[in-house]
């Protein structure tokens, strides 16, 4: 065969092996796609979101107070656009503060409740899974929001770059950072594609889409909760509920998510 019809063939040949290998790649891309799709007509989190309205509303606690006069950026008892300017300053705490941080805050205040207790008590249980429940009520109101983190206190800003430098730091026994996963375009994990969490994500791909309902175990998992997962699976010690750098990490993750839909509380594998 003469040289120039075996580069032909090969060639020929490698256009075959690539558009296959694309068009495989593409129909896993499209199935998964079309899978949380059809979740989506029965996101579990409805129930979660029922939940919270009831919690928000009823009296609780030693004060036998509601949550209805809870400050969560927009005025006592405002819940609808709260969410996507979360976290936030707030000057009556001194702090950043992200939605879970501050329904603690409210239900202590407010209601009497130890926060203490509640930041030390496992997800799921007790009043965790109230205040995952809460989560779920409160991101819902604001669905189809654009996420609009304020910028503006000079203690906002420093978070930003905390958020910055823990999301970059890597350590621990797989020299493992959050930017290992989230860090650029084109990774993926157990065949879903990784959201690129240091520019805008893209319309409910990233931040904007959590808290969560997870398929894989049946529960409702908030932003402190997937934050405490990541850092289980970077091998690296589990933050404490609420603190600052996992409040950080929510601000980087927001300011760099703005102008993405908020779709929360959403559906996830």
């Amino acid at each position: 065969m003469k040289a120039w019809n075996k580069r032909a063939l090969l060639g020929a040949a490698a256009l075959v092996v690539s558009g296959t290998a694309w068009s495989q790649a593409k129909s896993t891309a499209d199935g998964i796609a079309e899978y949380r799709k059809m979740l989506e007509d029965g996101n579990p989190a409805d129930l979660f979101e029922a939940k919270g309205e009831n919690l928000w509303k009823q009296k609780r606690g030693p004060k036998n107070a509601s949550l209805e006069q809870c400050d969560l950026g927009k005025g006592p008892g405002v819940v609808q656009g709260a969410w996507v300017e979360l976290p936030r300053w707030f000057a009556d705490t001194g702090r950043v503060q992200d939605l879970e941080s501050r329904l603690l805050t409210c239900m202590e205040t407010l209601q009497g409740l130890n926060a203490a207790e509640i930041a030390k008590t496992p997800f799921g249980r007790g009043e965790q899974a109230n205040m995952e429940a809460l989560a779920a009520y409160v991101s819902a109101a604001s669905r189809g929001l654009r996420m609009n983190l304020p910028q503006t206190h000079r203690e906002e800003k420093v978070m930003y770059e905390l958020g910055k430098r823990a999301f970059f730091f890597r350590g621990g026994p797989m020299d493992f950072s959050c930017a290992s996963c989230h860090g650029e375009a084109g990774k993926r994990i157990r065949l879903q594609d990784l959201p690129v969490l240091t520019r805008n994500p893209g319309d409910g791909v990233g931040f904007a889409a959590w808290p969560a309902y997870r398929v894989s175990s049946g529960e409702l998992w908030s932003m402190q909760r997937r934050l405490n997962d990541c850092y289980r699976q970077q091998r690296f010690p589990f933050p404490g509920f609420a603190s600052d750098v996992t409040i950080a990490l929510g601000v980087f993750m927001g300011v760099n998510a703005k102008g993405a839909e908020s779709i929360a509380p959403s559906i996830k594998r």
